[in-house]
């Protein structure tokens, strides 16, 4: 097996951890962020929250990897363009899922001093409880903008390579848009009830699409040979 073909199954795999990865964080943190007493919440279910925690950063460390293990291949087509994708998608996409790891932690260290507190300082540790999720919020805002800006830059260097067939890159150019315009909306207060998921949905599908792609496909060979005779 050559290391294209390995650069493509591993590509593929990160993908896949980091899709699923993010579900579970959903899964396990939702339902207690989600709720009006989330100090409470938070304390009956420190585990579970801490689970999410370590989802959301096997998520981050997961697409962190892609761009590092893509920039060989694609600095071929584009050198500029590809550190762009490693900046967005490796550093800057991989800091905001820090940062929402650490404000959960905090939530924790909250709960358990809101257990212990005393009516006079409930209202002060429900009032910095309050500031971490808001600090969350605006945590989830920036990643959805830094995530389509690495994500546009990702498809157009693989419509341009033509290292994957370009329906599916076209795919990713489309559904990376309507996810941004989504982000957009939400942080003007812009965005209808229940058109997050609907908007987000087409580049979701077209990750795992693509992931698959190239754990069975992997890359087109003729590009391969394209890029490779481009940089000699």
């Amino acid at each position: 097996m050559d290391t294209n073909r390995k650069t493509a199954i591993i590509v593929g795999v990160l993908f896949i951890i980091g899709t699923v990865s993010g579900v579970l964080s959903v899964v396990f943190s939702g339902p207690i962020l989600d709720m009006p007493d989330f100090l409470m919440k938070v304390s009956a279910n420190e585990g579970q929250l801490i689970i999410g925690a370590l989802s959301v950063l096997t998520m981050g460390l997961a697409l962190a990897m892609v761009p590092v293990m893509m920039f060989p291949i694609l600095k071929k087509q584009n050198e500029a363009l590809a550190l762009g994708y490693v900046v967005f998608r490796g550093a800057l996409e991989t800091f905001t899922y820090m940062a929402m790891v650490i404000s959960w932690l905090l939530l924790i260290i909250l709960s358990q001093e809101y257990i212990k507190a005393g009516a006079s300082d409930i209202s002060f540790l429900q009032t910095l409880g309050t500031l971490s999720l808001e600090a969350n919020g605006q945590i989830n805002h920036i990643l959805k903008i830094v995530f389509p800006i690495g994500s546009l830059i990702f498809n157009y260097l693989l419509y341009q390579s033509k290292l994957v067939p370009r329906w599916l890159s076209v795919w990713g150019l489309i559904g990376v848009t309507l996810h941004f315009a989504e982000g957009l909306l939400t942080l003007f207060g812009l965005l209808p009830a229940g058109a997050e998921t609907v908007m987000a949905l087409p580049i979701a599908l077209q990750e795992m699409v693509f992931a698959v792609w190239l754990i069975i496909k992997g890359f087109n060979p003729s590009a391969v040979a394209s890029l490779s005779a481009r940089q000699s």
